[in-house]
């Protein structure tokens, strides 16, 4: 596989992908020392953007529910019969993402971890019993789907006859280049990312495996904070241009044209981003840990699960508090900035804010 004419990239290009790499990797210093300190409040992070990440990996290929849906769904999976197909792939994809984010340390890059993962992201899935963990036997297209049922074709993929040989090449390649360590790992996950989704070797799930994949390789060249944020989550924010990049750079694939400095640079941006968050929700953390007492806290917790709450529904909810001690607690995290609110008088309403909820 002949990738490296694909990342002859003009020096300044280069110059910025150094650049992006670099701040990754500042951060994922400063998280390193994070990780082993605040082991509480990180399972509570992980939690949060394993909902997401379900959500929205689902949701980039057509499916609807919500990430309060999803929350729900995996709480009651014992009740459930998983009718809908949106729900088989929920959970489907649960049970993926949970065995790389349990296990990724024994878990290789290799065709039989590629096809077990497949198997179980499509396990519920009652259409796709005949081809999961197995390579594709008919011609397919990666297309955008749309909430309101339309879709797009973004570029066509390798044909079926030649798929197993272009997936060897392409997990030879990754395996040698990453014990190698001659380029940075972000950077070869970008690319492998890229060919994954051009070869779409499966019949249906490529692009939810592709997401898996992703946090597989990071987390085992020890971006372990991709744990605790949902590149899912980044991927679907910039759903519009995720698609763009995948067909402005596959227009040109297989010829001399065939360069990935776009999808790159746009992969390096989505991990940027999600340090920013991830940044941020810490920040306010410790805003928690200094500035508030034990009630403030368990109000901060209240208005994070409900999402938005009126001062009546705190007073029923945790009534072992007055109504008045509430409320100065409610103004006090407001100025405090750890609280949204909108409305006046009767009508306010206080709402998490980003950092807190995302």
């Amino acid at each position: 596989m002949d990738i490296f004419h694909k990342i002859a990239f003009q020096p300044a290009i280069f110059q910025e992908i150094i650049q992006k790499l670099s701040q990754i990797d500042l951060f994922k210093g400063k998280w390193d020392l994070i990780e082993n300190k605040e082991k509480r409040y990180l399972k509570e992070l992980r939690e949060i953007a394993t909902i997401q990440s379900i959500g929205s990996s689902t949701r980039i290929e057509g499916a609807t529910l919500t990430d309060d849906e999803v929350k729900q769904l995996l709480k009651s999976l014992h009740i459930n019969n998983l009718d809908k197909r949106e729900e088989q792939e929920v959970v489907g994809y649960y049970e993926a993402l949970e065995l790389i984010l349990e296990n990724y340390n024994e878990i290789d890059l290799s065709e039989r971890y590629l096809h077990q993962l497949h198997s179980i992201l499509l396990k519920y899935s009652s259409k796709d019993q005949r081809h999961k963990g197995q390579y594709k036997s008919l011609s397919n297209q990666v297309v955008a789907n749309y909430p309101d049922g339309g879709q797009k074709i973004i570029f066509k993929t390798t044909e079926p006859h030649l798929t197993a040989g272009e997936m060897q090449e392409l997990i030879e390649w990754t395996n040698h280049q990453l014990e190698e360590k001659k380029l940075h790992p972000a950077f070869i996950t970008a690319i492998f990312v890229y060919e994954f989704l051009s070869i779409h070797p499966y019949q249906d799930g490529n692009g939810r495996l592709s997401r898996l994949l992703t946090t597989l390789l990071l987390l085992k060249q020890g971006y372990n904070f991709i744990a605790y944020v949902s590149f899912e989550h980044e991927v679907e924010n910039r759903k519009d241009m995720y698609y763009r990049v995948l067909m402005e750079t596959q227009k040109h694939r297989e010829t001399d044209e065939e360069l990935l400095d776009k999808w790159v640079i746009f992969f390096l941006d989505c991990l940027i981003n999600l340090t920013g968050k991830l940044n941020a929700k810490y920040e306010i953390y410790n805003n928690l840990k200094v500035g508030t007492n034990d009630r403030q806290k368990e109000v901060i917790e209240y208005i994070n699960e409900q999402r938005t709450i009126q001062i009546m529904d705190l007073a029923k909810d945790l009534p072992q508090y007055s109504r008045n001690t509430l409320k100065k607690d409610l103004q006090y995290l407001v100025k405090e900035g750890l609280i949204l609110t909108t409305g006046l008088g009767r009508g306010v309403r206080y709402h998490a804010i980003e950092g807190l909820q995302n």
